[in-house]
């Protein structure tokens, strides 16, 4: 389930309370107190067998003697009674309930859902605190202040966190749309209400405490949405880890770890924070600068000392000061005094009057080269509230140009206040402002990343039969780890460049001949089955440059080998020429699967130090060039590679074809299980893998199917034949976006208003990027193109469908050219989407058509579309295809 009933447990009309009670101390009556106290103005209910009333309000013995049937149950009764009263609440025709009864067994909550399953009845719990909605005055929770109404949504996993987290908001009066505990998520979950506070007109942003997840495809699908739309910021627990786990290799241990879950809320364009404090600032900070494009900052302050505070938090996160132009140094010359620091930090010396923070604030908002951190210290001078008051109309003229830091306490709170009611946040400190300003450039990254829409493949044309050959003859022989030459084959099956190797019996004499065939210098590694990694045990000689050194070098290595594993198999030794790039970079690249997250991809400074140094960092696939550069730039060894002193810059484009090419096997080799390449050398020539190993499994833990995010489908690309052309039908990309502008902008207001039910001669940036930044697991829209001479793209007509979660029904909307109608485009569209549907089992199609738009409905009509007149209105037709399952698109 999905959204299905969440209104009846977020927006009730009605509530009974199921085990209230008049006990001080138990959660009944607690529960029951709570709901009373607020102000909801539907009808409340208590049901006990052991009370005839409570307070004087009549108190029902069973449910079926309540006088109308409630919207919303919450349960605190014990775990034996549960699923009964689920049941019963289920015939009723209740459709939500909260359970907070705790210690259900598996068993319990098992029959519980089972009990529920039937109609639909949504569960929140068990074992939660409850839920507020303070909007209606609903406190169904116990609690123990009620939360002030506001726009924020907070989604806890742990019910003492609400408490805390209310307690806080209260004292600084931040008020909630809805906060929610969801305890054990028997059914209800983070997926579902991020479904939901999606479209919810009172939620601006939505704040998570998360432990753990249960349903990542899910979870990942709802986030990417709800992110489009507003703010998700999270605070995920369990930073710290417990440690590294054992693997077969580097990439394998970091399966489960936090870095994986880092990854996933970057990837969904969430921002990620680190205590309960930082949420509510992000959360603040994005409310005013989300729009903000500023990278940089300009430091405005009465006092050197906060500028080097800020200066110094700025250079420890990364984040650059805006360098001052000369009109900019001009124009600050002639306001300020001769002794100013001309540079950033702009110290406007501590004797400042009004006239020169104004006159300075102005200067830099008419520059518009970086967000401006303005800093005051009291002085006995002049009054902070005048100054304040003196710079709030330049600030309001600029929105999310300025952030405030008001040093003291009582001396600058009006001044805070004054600032805040023009707009402008404040923070208690320079560092914490610094802090604000880094989660906001975080967050933007993040979003940019949501756009990224690649498909499972990449540009290269695999041999996957020879890569999967290769798997399955490991298998069948009973191996799960491949030896270095079969790993190397399937990296070369992947086009990606192997540094030519010979495998040869383990012995000095055999390895000798293969070295005269490769020439001298060359490197000799150990070949067993049960030796992952080879270095630690000596399995590993480099730089051999002629017979006398690699005899002696195998000799040695077969000695000690045997000594360090003596049961490990030893079946031979590999030869392979001394790759000579001396001013290549070592790097680690691979690919593994997570518990939850399924595929993932790392990258990171390689060689035989890659744990110590620990310079990794984490994506899912599948990739692209954007996202890989991205993947990149978040490792130390990023800025070796960008080319220091002698050393040229990497072949960056090389780079990211191999993690291109690591995202492809994930996809297209379910059987793959952990890789590592370690190293690859990179320079400004190109790469070359020296050593890999791979482990496969038949339990098939990899393949595009069990990516957590779902790439864009290239097998719904379609090439058809339309008034005499060929044009393909394929579904929308984000970089679609110029062209897809091009196509809206050629349309007639006339057919826009048909399509969009309103008059508007065009649409805003925001919503043609939606438009083209399709969520594949959940929405399609498929555009006909065709290409022009010259090679570029035109669009001609796009169909769209957003599917609810629940893979019911799928409201669609189409539009061809104005140029181009009554072509049979439109039908070709519609037909595509038909079978898409069908294909992914929609139980049914749907949509509105206004009544003057005879053309479309006649279209829906020959296509076996059916008027539903009940959910017809005067000005619309909402009309109805119901689908045959196993379509395709």
């Amino acid at each position: 389930m999905s959204i299905r009933h969440l209104e009846r447990l977020l927006e009730p009309r009605s509530v009974v309370v199921v085990g209230a009670s008049d006990r001080a101390d138990s959660v009944g009556g607690t529960v029951w107190r709570n709901l009373q106290a607020g102000a909801f103005a539907g009808p409340r209910f208590a049901v006990n067998p052991r009370h005839a009333s409570i307070a004087g309000i009549p108190v029902f013995a069973r449910l079926a003697d309540l006088p109308q049937v409630p919207d919303l149950a919450v349960l605190c009764t014990p775990p034996d009674t549960v699923v009964e009263l689920i049941a019963e609440l289920g015939r009723l025709g209740t459709r939500a309930a909260v359970v907070m009864t705790a210690g259900l067994t598996a068993a319990q909550k098992k029959a519980m859902l089972d009990a529920a399953r039937p109609h639909l009845l949504r569960v929140l719990g068990p074992n939660c605190l409850g839920l507020l909605s303070p909007h209606l005055g609903l406190n169904a929770s116990f609690a123990h202040i009620p939360a002030l109404p506001g726009d924020v949504a907070f989604v806890s996993q742990s019910g003492a966190l609400v408490t805390a987290v209310l307690d806080w908001a209260k004292a600084r009066g931040i008020g909630f749309s809805h906060m929610v505990s969801l305890g054990e998520r028997a059914d209800v979950d983070f997926g579902d209400l991020l479904d939901y506070l999606a479209s919810d007109a009172r939620t601006r942003s939505i704040l998570l405490y998360i432990e753990s997840v249960e349903a990542p495809r899910k979870f990942m699908s709802a986030a990417r949405a709800a992110a489009r739309n507003k703010p998700v910021i999270v605070v995920k627990a369990g930073r710290a880890g417990n440690g590294v786990k054992a693997a077969a290799s580097h990439t394998g241990a970091l399966a489960g770890s936090d870095i994986v879950f880092d990854a996933a809320i970057r990837r969904a364009g969430m921002l990620r924070v680190d205590t309960l404090q930082d949420l509510f600032m992000a959360t603040e900070t994005l409310a005013r600068f989300r729009s903000s494009l500023d990278e940089s900052l300009v430091l405005m302050t009465n006092g050197g000392g906060a500028g080097v505070l800020a200066a110094d938090a700025a250079a420890l996160a990364g984040i650059p000061l805006a360098e001052l132009g000369d009109g900019l140094l001009k124009t600050l010359d002639a306001a300020l005094p001769q002794t100013w620091s001309r540079g950033n930090p702009i110290d406007i010396i501590g004797d400042a009057p009004v006239a020169r923070y104004t006159q300075t604030l102005r200067a830099l908002l008419a520059d518009r080269h970086g967000a401006v951190l303005f800093m005051h210290a009291p002085t006995a001078i002049v009054r902070s509230e005048d100054i304040a008051r003196a710079c709030a109309p330049i600030v309001r003229e600029a929105p999310g140009r300025v952030m405030a830091c008001w040093l003291g306490d009582a001396s600058v709170a009006q001044a805070r206040r004054i600032f805040e009611e023009a707009g402008v946040p404040d923070y208690g400190t320079p560092e914490e402002a610094v802090r604000a300003f880094g989660m906001l450039t975080t967050y933007r990254r993040n979003q940019a990343l949501l756009l990224e829409a690649p498909a499972a493949g990449g540009n290269a044309n695999p041999d996957i039969g020879a890569a999967r050959a290769i798997m399955e003859a490991v298998l069948a022989a009973g191996r799960e780890m491949l030896d270095e030459r079969e790993a190397k084959a399937v990296l070369k099956a992947y086009g990606i460049p192997v540094v030519a190797t010979v495998a040869v019996a383990p012995s000095a004499d055999a390895a000798a001949v293969a070295a005269r065939g490769i020439g001298y210098p060359v490197a000799i590694k150990i070949l067993s089955p049960d030796i992952s990694h080879k270095s630690d045990v000596g399995g590993v000689r480099l730089h051999l440059r002629d017979e006398q050194e690699l005899r002696a070098a195998a000799g040695e290595m077969l000695v000690r080998v045997a000594a360090m594993q003596p049961q490990a198999r030893i079946t031979g030794l590999t030869v392979q020429a001394m790759a000579t790039r001396p001013l290549g970079q070592e790097l680690i690249l691979g690919a593994s699967v997570d518990p939850l997250f399924g595929p993932v991809l790392l990258f990171g400074q390689g060689g035989t130090a890659v744990e110590v140094l620990a310079d990794r960092a984490i994506a899912l696939p599948p990739l692209n060039r954007v996202l890989a550069r991205e993947l990149i730039s978040r490792t130390r060894v990023a800025r070796l590679l960008a080319g220091y002193r002698d050393h040229p810059p990497a072949d960056m484009d090389a780079i990211c074809d191999v993690l291109i090419a690591l995202s492809q096997m994930l996809a297209d080799l379910p059987e793959l299980a952990e890789l590592d390449i370690n190293p690859l050398l990179a320079d400004h020539e190109g790469v070359v893998a020296l050593d890999a190993r791979i482990r496969v499994s038949r339990k098939l833990p990899a393949g595009a199917a069990n990516f957590a995010i779902t790439p864009y489908p290239a097998e719904l690309e379609e090439r058809v034949q339309w008034q005499g052309e060929p044009i393909v039908l394929r579904p929308i990309r984000p970089e679609d976006e110029p062209q897809h502008r091009a196509f809206v902008e050629g349309l007639k207001p006339e057919d826009l208003r048909l399509r969009f039910f309103s008059s508007r001669r065009e649409l805003p940036r925001s919503e043609l990027a939606r438009l083209s930044q399709v969520d594949y697991a959940r929405e399609m829209a498929f555009i006909a193109v065709r290409t022009l001479p010259g090679g570029a793209h035109e669009t001609l007509g796009v169909v769209r469908a957003v599917i609810d979660p629940d893979n019911v029904d799928a409201e669609f909307a189409v539009i061809v050219g104005s140029e181009l109608k009554a072509r049979g485009l439109g039908r070709l569209l519609m037909q595509k989407m038909i079978g898409f549907l069908s294909g992914r089992g929609t139980q049914r199609m749907v949509g509105y058509i206004l009544r003057e738009n005879l053309t479309m409905r006649e279209l829906a009509r020959s296509l076996g579309f059916e008027v539903d007149t009940a959910s017809s209105d005067t000005d619309a037709l909402f009309v109805v295809l119901k689908l045959p399952r196993g379509g395709r698109g």
